[in-house]
């Protein structure tokens, strides 16, 4: 099971930083490669169990299952559904965590997967580079220079 985690520290404080990102349904408006989102069913977007169905840039479509989410820890699990990935069993983690040497935050997403063998290492490498990197890179610019 292959296991990825990309950490970041994020020039913003916690509270800021979880203001962005919270909003399950709310990936287009913070992850550059997220362009279309909703939650089906009519659920609220912090209801656990809630399903988030979502388009990529790319144009491919995903579906994700809402485990836990934590406005006290700054906390939000998932688990993909359907992905065009060769992949299964997947779970994953976002949290953030107070740093008090400069009023930043500490981000930490985490993910674990089934796949085969010969998919595993490119799956878990564009998870990690491109999606977890590529949306604190893009957090990390919204609040350069803000206070």
């Amino acid at each position: 099971m292959p296991k990825v985690t990309i950490s970041s520290v994020i020039d913003a404080p916690v509270e800021k930083v979880w203001a962005r990102i919270r909003d399950f349904n709310g990936l287009p408006s913070w992850h550059p490669r997220m362009v279309e989102s909703h939650i089906e069913d009519g659920k609220d977007a912090s209801t656990i169990g809630c399903v988030r169905n979502f388009q990529l840039a790319s144009g491919a479509r995903l579906r994700e299952k809402l485990l836990d989410f934590s406005d006290d820890n700054f906390l939000v699990s998932y688990s993909i559904l359907e992905t065009p990935q060769p992949l299964t069993n997947h779970k994953a983690t976002l949290q953030l965590r107070r740093v008090t040497d400069g009023d930043r935050t500490y981000a930490e997403w985490t993910a674990s997967f089934d796949a085969a063998p010969e998919d595993a290492d490119k799956l878990a490498e564009g998870m990690g580079a491109n999606v977890f990197q590529g949306g604190f890179n893009a957090l990390k610019s919204h609040f350069a220079g803000q206070s």
